[in-house]
């Protein structure tokens, strides 16, 4: 067609664009071309733009984030807006994925706005209004139980919806474990790892609770009898430590102000204070925990089976004492496992703040100092070490054998400087001459490897730092009581006023760390509890190398093997006051002998101890002076024990022979060696079986910003605050009432403006699951951020309208059929269903392989793109058809979709899933009380669904309609409905010309449409005013303009889009060119694509409507033989 028949046919009428265009036709403000149209279109034009943009800001300030904007939702795309508000509001790009989602109908424009990377605006837009929280005031039954009788509210609100739910499946029973019946029992056991019971839940320890509980509703949904234990650890240092800083901050009393008795009465009352905090952090997370078997690792019970666990490894000969070096925290003044120390590499000089000093303190620096031979003046022999404030603990320099340097030297001895001593000098092949001068100072009190050498040379052992990390040389002096790396500069110092100083240079090293306190750990020499590992390691290892304990994912298996031929002798051991207190007693020595020399008595009770004591001492047993070693047991020696203490280990009780061993172990791989290499261990020592068959170890959970969370860089988020939502003024208030030293509460003060300036919206606790379980948790660490936790509080409200919609569709009167026996025969329904039965088999897959983000990505899927976008939308017009079997198939088909469908999510979203799943009429008695006991759907029984040819011509339909809501979305035709011709091969031409072509054109948004033969355009018989576009591989569509666009302003409007676009395009494929990596590699490949995408979108608008130097309009497309066939 000729462009100047376009002109008259697009000037001839407006589109009356509504609520979904973009904006009145492009350019609206200057007088459009072509002569005809005058002064008054255009001002009508403009009037329509400022219309449309009043009505979509009216909608934008009723929404939250624009969630729902459609009711039920109903464009392909999914809606506008969910999770976008909060990206504009904070600037961190969440949401996208859904942003995304538009594309596919409302063009490319916005994937590219979604792509465009963080914008941080000062203030929240005001489309981010948070809606009245709703309460719920209703009635409850005589068990406790929401009445579900009046209507849902106009719109999602977690508040409503989570209201009393919880504690009707409390009363209910739902979370305790059916009681045994005869036959196999299919079982999940499970234990939730312990929190520490004063701290407080973040989001890593939500994922962990999140994940767990969809495994433990999956499988009581299965019909499976599910037990999960709830349970809280005492965590010994870090309780410790916390009421010590609380004692000082409120009391100003330390811990020695106070005997141990007073400061454990202490620690249990804060204890009661906040040790409920966390039970109720589970419970606000829906957690489907068996509270009737709760479990706290200082319970009598737990402590019996404590002192049981040592007393066996004691008489095993697994246990013993022996005095060793150790790893030592100065700050906690305790030792500490090797699993809990950190070790940082420096490549050279290092400024550190270390607790206790005042001052940093650098290290990775090499001093190298000289020692004078004794009895030759003159003579000296030069060392390197990066401690030279150990020296004064020097009891030997060694040197290699064969190293010609040093030979004249063999057996001489050289005078320390500071305390007289004569130090002798021993030749020994472990020394490396090559490194550092090639003479080693030997000082067995601080360094492993000194100790070894000391032992092999009879050498006396002399430790000269204390426990609180000041000096403590045996003869006192000049650095008595100085903090050891205070004294480092003072020794340095005083050696180079005598003349010894021979220079320093940088060194690389490797710092040990306390994990817990920062502190640089000391090498101590302590009489310490030690527990053998070794031959427990092994079984542990090949428990592994033989399949019966399964790690997921497997790439853990390596680390496994690694650190279980490398398991040294772990230390029990620990000078803490609280905690379960070592049971074994020493035999206290009699007036006059020395203190170490009583032996020692191990026994569950003093009385089995003195027992014990009086048989190896031959002595009656009242003859025999008890005194209890003040240490206690590490707290992973505890923990360790909680899979089978928390049933009742010891003894043989009904839970025990039940439940364990447990099935499944789910935590953080942050845990694999200090608590489940330990649990493996000890589990198979002392019960003979292995605790789990399973472990699943998720990633870790950081901030957006991929830092660790940490409360001290104001980054720890409270589940309970992303659930309720919390004011920028709350977290500060919150912060501020802890214990946070000065420094570290600046810190986590500016840390909580920058990441939350207007604080955390509500998003409910749904969606947290939802957002937590969405995540791959077995590849890479989690980066987690609010924004993608409210796109899914959206998904929630998309949830919440479809299943009203369902319900206002059904009516009071409709008589349901069982949800799996539905048989429809319309192509639609049967499409539908085909797609569910897709996405339950793909949940059932997924979650046995414990890959829960492809389930929650299935059903997440299925709702939005199958159910909520295409076929709630075509079930619009057929609801309101004079077919009533056309109208009961399609009730019926809405039913079964939401029933199932609610169940397929119910695992993840148990509030709201319950909420709207006891409204659903139901096919018969007797049904399930809660959706919590519902039949989770199967991919099997529902095969019969499956039909790939409808699903084959849906596609060809879902194809047309993208390519003609582009074309819509570029010509911005608003609530105008054109008319539509489409050309596609058979057999989809056939379907498209029955029972889909409503289909089409509901969710095109189009009015009459033609089929048109193989290769045939709209042709000249047509009328004027198409404009076509590709669809999919072998469709094309062609729209009717005919009135709906001026063209003049089109052009502009879209030439200027054009050339905007190409130079973002050009700049991004220079930075690729350029070879320099990009800091988001995949976003920036998203970017390209996005842009090439519209621009040839573009490229047809504006080929269609001709050159400029025309007349304006739309040029036909090739004509072929064939006419239109009218539907």
């Amino acid at each position: 067609m000729a462009a100047p028949a376009l002109a008259r046919a697009l000037r001839g009428a407006g589109s009356g664009a509504g609520p979904w265009a973009r904006g009145g036709p492009g350019g609206g403000r200057g007088r459009s071309g072509g002569g005809a149209a005058g002064p008054p279109a255009g001002a009508q034009l403009q009037a329509r733009a400022h219309k449309e943009r009043r009505q979509r800001r009216r909608q934008q300030r009723a929404q939250l984030g624009g969630a729902g904007a459609q009711g039920t939702g109903g464009r392909l795309g999914g809606g506008r807006g969910t999770g976008g508000d909060w990206e504009r509001w904070r600037g961190a790009g969440a949401g996208r994925g859904v942003s995304r989602r538009v594309v596919a109908c409302h063009g490319v424009s916005r994937r590219v706005a979604a792509c465009r990377g963080p914008q941080a605006p000062a203030a929240p837009p005001k489309a981010w209004a948070p809606k009245a929280q709703l309460e719920y005031g209703g009635s409850l039954g005589p068990d406790g139980r929401k009445g579900v009788e009046e209507p849902l509210p106009p719109a999602y609100s977690p508040r409503y919806v989570e209201a009393a739910w919880y504690s009707w499946w409390e009363r209910r029973g739902l979370f305790a474990p059916r009681p045994p019946a005869g036959g196999a029992e299919r079982r999940l056991s499970l234990v939730l790892p312990p929190p520490n019971v004063t701290g407080s839940l973040h989001l890593g320890h939500a994922l962990t609770v999140a994940l767990q509980d969809a495994l433990a509703r999956w499988r009581r949904m299965q019909g499976w009898t599910v037990l999960w234990v709830p349970g809280t650890d005492h965590a010994g240092i870090a309780t410790q430590a916390v009421v010590e800083r609380w004692l000082w901050q409120r009391r100003g009393l330390r811990r020695q102000d106070l005997t141990r008795s007073e400061f454990l009465a202490e620690v249990w009352a804060w204890k009661q204070r906040h040790g409920d905090d966390i039970l109720q952090q589970l419970r606000a997370l829906g957690a489907s925990l068996d509270w009737s078997r709760l479990a706290f690792t200082m319970d009598p019970g737990f402590s019996r089976a404590v002192a049981e666990a040592f007393a066996r490894l004691h008489g095993a000969g697994l246990v013993y004492r022996e005095r060793r070096l150790v790893n030592w925290s100065c700050a906690l003044r305790s030792a500490l496992a090797d699993v809990e120390v950190e070790r940082r590499a420096l490549a050279g000089p290092t400024a550190l703040r270390v607790p206790g000093c005042p001052q940093p303190v650098t290290f990775g620096v090499l001093v190298t100092f000289a020692y004078p031979v004794h009895g030759d003046e003159g003579l000296e022999l030069p060392v390197a070490t990066t401690r030279p404030e150990t020296m004064l603990g020097d009891v030997a320099v060694a040197v290699h054998p064969g190293d010609p340097r040093y030979t004249h030297l063999h057996g001489r001895q050289l005078r320390h400087p500071f305390t007289g001593r004569l130090l002798p000098v021993v030749a020994d092949p472990a020394v490396e001459p090559g490194r550092g001068t090639g003479a080693v100072k030997v000082t067995p009190g601080h360094s492993p490897p000194d100790l070894a050498l000391a032992r092999a040379h009879g050498l006396p052992l002399l430790s000269v730092i204390g426990d609180d990390g000041a000096m403590r040389p045996p003869d006192g002096g000049w650095l008595q009581g100085v903090h050891r790396f205070v004294a480092r500069d003072k020794v340095v110092a005083a050696l180079a006023e005598r003349g010894l100083y021979r220079g320093s240079q940088d060194h690389a090293t490797t710092l040990p760390l306390c994990s817990r306190s920062g502190d640089v750990v000391e090498y101590l020499l302590k009489s310490q509890w030690f527990l053998r590992c070794r031959e427990m390691a092994q079984r542990a290892r090949e428990a592994v190398t033989s399949g019966r304990l399964q790690l997921v994912p497997k790439f853990h298996e390596k680390n496994w093997k690694t650190w279980m031929d490398n398991a040294g002798d772990w230390c029990l051991s620990r000078q803490l006051w609280w905690g379960h207190r070592v049971p074994a007693y020493r035999v206290v020595a009699p007036a006059g002998a020395p203190e170490d020399e009583g032996p020692w008595a191990v026994g569950r009770s003093e009385a089995e101890a003195r027992a014990a004591a009086a048989r190896d001492l031959r002595c009656p047993p009242h003859a025999v002076q008890l005194q209890q070693d003040p240490d206690v047991l590490d707290t992973w020696f505890s923990s360790a024990l909680f899979p089978f203490a928390a049933l009742g280990w010891p003894d043989e009780t009904p839970d025990l022979r039940r439940f364990y061993p447990t099935n499944v172990l789910e935590t953080g791989s942050d845990l694999l060696f200090f608590w489940v290499a330990r649990m493996v261990m000890l589990g198979q020592e002392l019960t003979g079986q292995l605790p789990f068959s399973q472990v699943v170890l998720h990633s870790l959970v950081r901030d957006a910003h991929g830092r660790k969370m940490s409360k001290s860089l104001g980054n720890v988020i409270d589940p309970r605050d992303v659930i309720a939502g919390a004011s920028l003024q709350e977290l500060q208030d919150r912060l501020h009432r802890g214990i946070l030293d000065p420094h570290e509460l600046a810190i986590a003060t500016e840390g909580q403006k920058r990441q939350f300036p207007h604080g955390i919206p509500e998003c409910g606790t749904d969606a947290l699951r939802m957002a937590l379980c969405s995540h791959n948790v077995h590849g890479d660490d989690i980066r987690l951020d609010v924004g993608t936790v409210l796109s899914y509080r959206h998904f929630c409200n998309k949830l919440w309208n479809a299943v009203k919609f369902v319900l206002d569709a059904l009516g009071p009167d409709f008589v349901p059929q069982p949800p799996e026996e539905t048989e429809p025969q319309h192509p639609m329904d049967r499409w539908v269903l085909s797609r569910l039965a897709q996405a339950a088999a793909e949940c059932e897959r997924r979650m046995e392989a414990f890959e829960l983000h492809g389930a929650v990505a299935a059903a997440h899927h299925f709702w939005l793109r199958s159910f909520c976008d295409v076929y709630l939308e075509t079930a619009k017009p057929e609801l309101r058809g004079e077919d009533a079997g056309r109208r009961a198939e399609t009730r019926q088909t809405l039913l079964t979709c939401a029933e199932l469908g609610l169940r397929l999510l119910a695992p993840f979203m148990p509030y709201v899933t319950e909420e709207l799943w006891q409204r659903l009429p139901r096919a018969r008695p007797p049904a399930p009380p809660s959706v919590c006991l519902a039949e989770y759907p199967r991919g099997q029984p529902l095969a019969r669904w499956l039909c790939p040819q409808v699903e084959a011509d849906v596609a060809v339909l879902l194809d047309v309609v993208r390519a003609a809501r582009a074309l819509r979305d570029v010509f911005r035709l608003g609530s105008a409905r054109p008319p539509v011709a489409v050309r596609c091969p058979e057999p989809a031409r056939g379907a498209l010309g029955g029972p889909l072509g409503s289909a089409l054109r509901a969710l095109a948004q189009v009015g009459p449409l033609r089929l048109l033969p193989p290769g045939a355009g709209p042709g000249p018989g047509a009328g004027p005013g198409w404009v076509g576009a590709g669809a999919g591989p072998h469709a094309h569509v062609y729209l009717c303009l005919q009135g709906l666009v001026e063209p003049g302003a089109a052009r502009s409007r879209l030439g200027s889009r054009q050339r905007s676009l190409q130079r973002r395009l050009e700049g991004l494929e220079r930075a690729q060119a350029s070879g320099r990596p990009p800091a988001q590699p995949q976003q920036q490949q998203q970017q390209v694509a996005a842009l090439r995408a519209e621009l040839a979108h573009l490229a047809q608008a504006l080929e269609a409507l001709g050159p400029p130097g025309e007349d304006p309009g739309v040029r036909a497309p090739p004509q072929d033989s064939g006419a239109p066939r009218a539907q």
